[in-house]
């Protein structure tokens, strides 16, 4: 028996969009519902024509359904991650969330809106082993203060992986049968076989199930889905080359500046060094000169003063003396 692999787009909705109560089994397995709050009904609501490329969905969702106490549940099945992703999901939950009251209704009418994405793709690279996030509207010192209206799931499938193969948990078995069942699958785990509803969900999958016109459009679609990862991952080695590029001009610019600084404080470092050294070495030829110029002229006044005791002890006249060396009668009484 050939399979079909359940994330495409013809397969999903195949599955979730066509059996309530498979759609209900796997809404009570991946949404974050209280006890006692499962949903145990359900009506499917319109949702807007496919597009020719699946791929360009814009704000369509796979299922739209509402259960018996009011509950809006969007479920969506996406292959590629895009950074606009979540706006969207925002945006088509807030949109649901609104068109539940006509003009003039009361607010307390508004039941709470669920928003499962399932993503075959990884977006939260950060956080290596949680492949589930739930975002709501909570107290950011106080969380356990809630403002009830929008939930959001999203899975990122790739991550996922059962700590048990044979674990019968409803989330795991609905996790495994997205993420083990393809083209490829020849035996149906036995696990999936003892569960009624994932039996009935495998049942689906059979490619004599479908017609030719639509197995031609399920090759299609992972055609599609094969040239969008290829122009997404040239994107991204663009935008990786384009960022190293100017990554690699703005540090050089930067790094030019940082050097100018540097150089000029290296420079005045080394001018003061240079100056100082240039300053010691011309004081001490100043000095040099300077110390000749005193030492002259102290020699030629120590003369003198021998002269004239020489004179004075010669018993040569005072006016004598000064006239001949040029001292004063202090200096020569002093002899």
């Amino acid at each position: 028996m050939r399979y079909l692999d359940p994330k495409a787009d013809l397969t999903f909705k195949r599955v979730f969009g066509e059996h309530p109560d498979l759609v209900m089994s796997f809404l009570n397995a991946l949404l974050p519902l209280s006890p006692g709050q499962e949903v145990t009904e359900i009506e499917y609501l319109p949702v807007e024509l496919v597009p020719d490329n699946p791929l360009r969905k814009n704000s369509i969702v796979d299922v739209r359904c509402r259960d018996n106490q009011g509950r809006i549940f969007l479920v969506e099945m996406q292959m590629i991650w895009s950074s606009e992703f979540k706006q969207r999901v925002l945006f088509n939950a807030s949109k649901a969330y609104v068109r539940q009251l006509d003009t003039g209704e009361n607010y307390e009418l508004l039941q709470p809106v669920y928003s499962l994405n399932l993503v075959n793709d990884i977006f939260e690279l950060d956080l290596d082993d949680e492949f589930y996030h739930y975002y709501r509207l909570v107290h950011t010192e106080h969380t356990e203060k809630v403002i009830e209206g929008l939930h959001l799931v999203f899975v990122e499938l790739p991550k996922f992986t059962p700590q048990n193969y044979s674990e019968k948990k409803m989330q795991v078995l609905w996790l495994r049968y997205l993420t083990e069942i393809n083209e490829r699958t020849r035996e149906v785990p036995k696990e999936f076989l003892a569960n009624p509803e994932l039996k009935k969900a495998v049942k689906a999958l059979e490619e004599s199930a479908f017609t030719d016109a639509q197995l031609a459009g399920y090759e299609k679609f992972w055609d599609i889905i094969s040239v969008e990862k290829t122009l997404f991952s040239s994107a991204e080695r663009r935008g990786m080359r384009r960022g190293l590029e100017e990554g690699m001009k703005k540090g050089l610019e930067e790094g030019k500046k940082e050097g100018i600084k540097e150089g000029i404080k290296e420079g005045i470092k080394e001018g003061i060094k240079e100056g100082i050294k240039e300053g010691i070495k011309e004081g001490k030829k100043e000095g040099i000169k300077e110390g000749i110029k005193e030492g002259i002229k102290e020699g030629i006044k120590e003369g003198k003063k021998e002269v004239a005791r020489s004179l004075k002890m010669a018993g040569i006249p005072t006016a004598i003396i000064m006239e001949s060396t040029g001292l004063s009668e202090i200096e020569i009484e002093d002899l």
